[in-house]
């Protein structure tokens, strides 16, 4: 299989922004082709925006998603529900006009724990509310190296109609390049190039930054795991030690059954014993006493029969 079927099928992912590289499909652009690109672009060589300079973008930005493709009938209640699903919300700020005050499609949504915001990542992209499909990312404004809005010229996904279609994100993410790559012209505009060799598919899901930790906060979580293997091997210890004396009460006790059973058998045997000896006893007694009424009685007929002999033969007195 050559090298161009199997990039037919892979994809990968924008870890900065690039205007010029945003606006191509394979990442491997050097020129802008259209008006946008160029806004951008300027927007990014003379720092004309600053990610942090929004007071309305509070919150902890590891904890925090965007969720576009909103219907403008959905409001706040309605977004939260949905996205209470994933975890617990702790802030919800839904975009809406400065004049009119009606929704501009787009949210932030910011969950109490880093963990909570990364289910919400996985399991809500695509899903519906409101009859929309909405899409899910993470907070690129405040995490990605480089960015620049969509109201500046650039911005990640759209639709083709817009004539702002930008890639390498979430939902549009680069295609592999199926003709060569210029390394050189890459490397002097800025652009990082394609990572060949460590292309994704479309079903795997990129993963979202992670929060940088310093020494200390490694110093206190390695802390805080030694306190847990030691309350564990502790927990462990005593749990043993509850085991061997629940065994040895278990085993006393079983002793203690064993021997009032064994006594209250000894008894029932010997009481057993007792009073087959005495009733044995009693039938070879009367057993005794039948044999010597029946000799008594042989000797009383015997001697009846000799004094009738006797009488029998006797002379008689006249």
């Amino acid at each position: 299989m050559s090298l161009r079927s199997k990039n037919l099928n892979s994809v990968f992912y924008a870890d900065s922004y690039h205007p010029i590289q945003a606006g191509s499909i394979d990442g491997t652009d050097i020129v802008p082709h259209d008006n946008a690109i160029f806004r951008a672009q300027l927007c990014s060589s003379i720092g004309l925006y600053d990610p942090f300079g929004d007071p309305k973008a509070t919150g902890d930005p590891y904890c925090t998603l965007f969720v576009a493709r909103l219907s403008r009938l959905t409001n706040e209640d309605t977004l939260r529900k949905v996205m209470s699903k994933y975890g617990r919300v702790k802030n919800l700020r839904l975009v809406r006009d400065i004049v009119t005050g009606a929704s501009r499609g787009y949210a932030f949504v910011e969950y109490e724990t880093e963990r909570e915001m990364r289910r919400a990542y996985m399991d809500a992209h695509h899903s519906i509310v409101d009859d929309c499909e909405i899409i899910v990312d993470y907070n690129r404004q405040q995490l990605m190296p480089g960015w620049i809005p969509r109201r500046l010229g650039g911005g990640l996904s759209g639709k083709k109609e817009s004539g702002q279609l930008r890639f390498g994100g979430r939902d549009k993410p680069f295609r592999a390049p199926l003709k060569p790559i210029p390394y050189e012209d890459l490397k002097k505009l800025g652009i990082p190039p394609p990572p060949e060799g460590n292309y994704m598919t479309r079903f795997q899901v990129p993963s979202p930054p992670r929060r940088e930790r310093n020494l200390l906060d490694r110093e206190e979580d390695s802390h805080r795991r030694g306190s847990k293997d030691r309350n564990r091997t502790e927990g462990a210890r005593k749990s043993s030690v509850d085991m061997d004396e629940g065994h040895y009460k278990r085993s006393s006790n079983h002793r203690e059954d064993h021997s009032r059973r064994r006594n209250s058998l000894e008894r029932s045997g010997h009481y057993h014993d007792r009073s087959s000896a005495e009733k044995e006893h009693r039938h070879r007694s009367s057993i005794d006493a039948e044999k010597h009424s029946r000799k008594r009685k042989e000797k009383d007929d015997e001697h009846s029969h000799r004094r009738e002999k006797y009488r029998r033969y006797s002379p008689r007195e006249d």
